[in-house]
């Protein structure tokens, strides 16, 4: 997967329960490698962490975002992590997958 606009794939697009892959589109090189991609229209929108098959968890500095996902059914939990997204940082780096 190119990954030329970002350092880690994960800082351009996510996915939501469904599968379908969120992107704040100046930051994807080809939302056309996707099967199913919505584009959001703030970047810390794109970053989502799921939850479970209903939630996700997200910055509260895309509310924008956030309702597009509640208009698709999902919940979405905001948090503020201002700070770190001073750094470049995002809900995704400060998660860890767990099986």
């Amino acid at each position: 997967m190119p990954t030329s606009k970002v350092l880690h794939l994960k800082s351009a697009v996510t996915a939501l329960p469904d599968g379908t892959v969120v992107g704040f589109d100046p930051l994807v090189d080809d939302p056309s490698l996707f099967r199913a991609y919505l584009s959001v229209p703030e970047e810390p929108g794109a970053h989502v962490v799921l939850l479970d098959g209903h939630t996700v968890l997200m910055s509260a500095a895309a509310p924008r975002t956030r309702e597009v996902l509640e208009g698709r059914g999902l919940r979405v939990v905001a948090v503020d992590i201002s700070e770190y997204e001073k750094l470049e940082g995002c809900v995704t780096c400060l998660s860890i997958r767990l099986r």
